[in-house]
């Protein structure tokens, strides 16, 4: 069984599974959350009368821009996605214990590295489909809105920003995948995941916010701040070693740790 078979009987599973389409439901709420901010900011009479807008509300500082628009979107996209991966790959990691299937699938005569590798694939391809779809809706929802202030330049700028942000989030979960394997389950990873990004928001009031990797994303996308113009290269750096560590301990962990169920 070569690493192309691991990685089409992968996908085969996820094929077969519900939870790709309530990932993509529940990221979609993201710019329809957004577009009704969008309409509310733009319409605040008709929204107080439809009760939409509360006396505690305080939409005064938001405007109804594109401009505006891409910036939360981005932030969807990059906050949102950071969480909705860390389930992503907990889910694709962690099934094979919860449901008891991973006594099975290290029997076969297949380097178990072929396995890690295969799911972080996995894994790639479900988010990337995941924001790819999630910008084209926003793109939509926006046209529908008639936002002012459109341009191309603004476009394409927050369509890189958005996948920046997508896939540094991504460059993260090696690690998360790990924490999956270890403790054989699903709530693990997400406790650990909910705790970096606590850490992160922890960093995010100091001077080392560009060195940890769960406070790189808020950065850039201003979730820290006005957002950052790029990615410091020492940052690129600390990411890089994450993910190349992240992957390293998940091939160990199947490998050498004793997975007996």
């Amino acid at each position: 069984m070569t690493f192309v078979q691991v990685l089409a009987t992968e996908l085969l599973k996820l094929r077969r599974s519900k939870v790709t389409w309530l990932s993509l439901a529940a990221l979609s709420l993201g710019p329809l959350a957004i577009a009704l901010m969008m309409w509310i900011v733009r319409e605040p009479g008709r929204a107080a009368k439809l009760g939409l807008l509360g006396t505690k509300a305080n939409l005064s500082g938001l405007s109804a821009t594109w401009p505006a628009y891409f910036s939360m979107l981005t932030m969807v996209v990059g906050m949102g996605g950071m969480l909705l991966l860390a389930f992503i790959v907990a889910y694709v990691f962690g099934r094979e214990y919860t449901e008891g299937t991973a006594k099975n699938l290290l029997a076969l005569p297949v380097g178990r590295h072929w396995f890690a590798l295969a799911k972080l694939v996995v894994a790639a391809v479900w988010w990337a489909a995941l924001v790819v779809a999630v910008l084209a809706e926003g793109f939509v929802l926006g046209a529908a809105l008639a936002l002012p202030d459109f341009s191309r330049a603004t476009a394409l700028g927050a369509v890189h920003d958005a996948l920046l942000a997508a896939a540094i989030a991504y460059l993260l979960v090696p690690v998360v995948a790990w924490i999956a394997m270890l403790g054989r389950g699903y709530l693990p990873p997400l406790g650990f995941a909910l705790a970096m990004l606590l850490l992160g928001d922890v960093f995010s009031h100091t001077g080392w916010a560009a060195w940890f990797p769960w406070s790189i994303v808020p950065l850039l996308i201003g979730a820290i701040g006005k957002p950052a113009a790029s990615v410091a290269a020492s940052s690129l750096v600390v990411v890089a070693l994450t993910f190349l560590a992240g992957i390293a301990a998940t091939i160990a962990q199947l490998r050498w740790a004793d997975n007996a169920q």
